[in-house]
């Protein structure tokens, strides 16, 4: 690959606190990487005030994270609005969306610090929580914005809209709306479409339809979407897998596509999301399916 990125100066090396050892193998990155030459590297966990502080106002060319997937949806949703790549090392189970395995960091951070490597853009969502007239909540979305019933065994009621125009009501466990990178995710084990990363559509879901359409639709590039619950028990709304946020009957989620993107550091030709795909389904980590 021609070396043509700017080199980053400034790194921030996150990990997520349940990895055994990640502070001590993000110290030893951290060193790592200062003995090539970088001065400015920083290191820490989701719950470090300080680190959080340093990255959220902008000091940083790059943020480095180890773990699982869970770790790269987490700190590009607080990167994409800062327009800081995201450099996945995984250290957790599946890793669909890093992009270094554990064994190899050495020699593909010596890459990078060469420049020799590409921006990978892919859409966010934005998506907000109303009641009434009122916002709730408004979130930076990865993967996907799931609508679902709570703890009670019942579906619910899914009154779902695009661009203010009726698609269905849906009668089921849930909806999902993901973007093309959560099309792997939840979308892909409802039963979905696997979408191409670059594309900006956003694709609708059901889960465990009741007598009520459940084929996956992808909307318009530009198209938005709305979800109204009627339900007489409990429903919540989930962001990337988050915790839960209860739903009231009559409660909406607003789907858009957002303003932001997130950046994916990429060494790999744009070819290697075909040949990932083919090689995760055939064998899952997270089963120890492996041939």
């Amino acid at each position: 690959m021609a070396s043509f990125q700017p080199i980053p100066k400034r790194i921030a090396i996150i990990v997520h606190r349940s990895i055994p050892d990640g502070v001590t193998r993000a110290e030893e990155i951290a060193r790592f990487i200062t003995e090539q030459g970088v001065e400015d590297v920083r290191w820490g966990t989701f719950q470090d005030a300080v680190l959080m502080e340093q990255i959220t106002s902008g000091q940083l060319d790059l943020l480095i994270t180890l773990g699982g997937d869970g770790t790269v949806l987490h700190a590009g949703s607080i990167g994409a609005p800062l327009g800081l790549p995201i450099l996945g090392i995984n250290l957790g189970h599946f890793g669909f969306l890093t992009e270094i395995q554990r064994g190899e960091w050495r020699e593909m951070l010596v890459q990078l610090l060469r420049g020799d490597y590409r921006l990978e853009e892919r859409m966010l969502l934005h998506a907000e929580h109303w009641r009434g007239d009122r916002r709730l909540g408004s979130w930076h979305v990865v993967n996907e914005v799931v609508v679902c019933r709570g703890q009670f065994v019942r579906p619910i009621q899914i009154e779902t809209k695009v661009d203010g125009h009726l698609l269905n009501t849906y009668v089921a466990d849930g909806l999902i709306a993901s973007t093309p990178t959560g099309s792997t995710a939840y979308a892909l084990a409802a039963g979905g479409p696997i979408l191409p990363p670059e594309l900006r559509n956003i694709l609708i879901i059901p889960v465990a339809p009741h007598l009520s359409m459940d084929r996956a639709i992808i909307l318009s590039q530009g198209a938005g979407v709305t979800m109204t619950v009627h339900t007489t028990h409990e429903a919540v709304m989930s962001v990337d897998g988050q915790p839960p946020v209860p739903m009231l009957d009559g409660d909406t989620i607003r789907v858009v596509s957002n303003d932001y993107t997130i950046q994916f550091v990429r060494f790999q030709d744009a070819g290697y999301f075909y040949r990932n795909i083919t090689a995760y389904l055939e064998q899952n980590p997270l089963t120890g399916n492996r041939r």
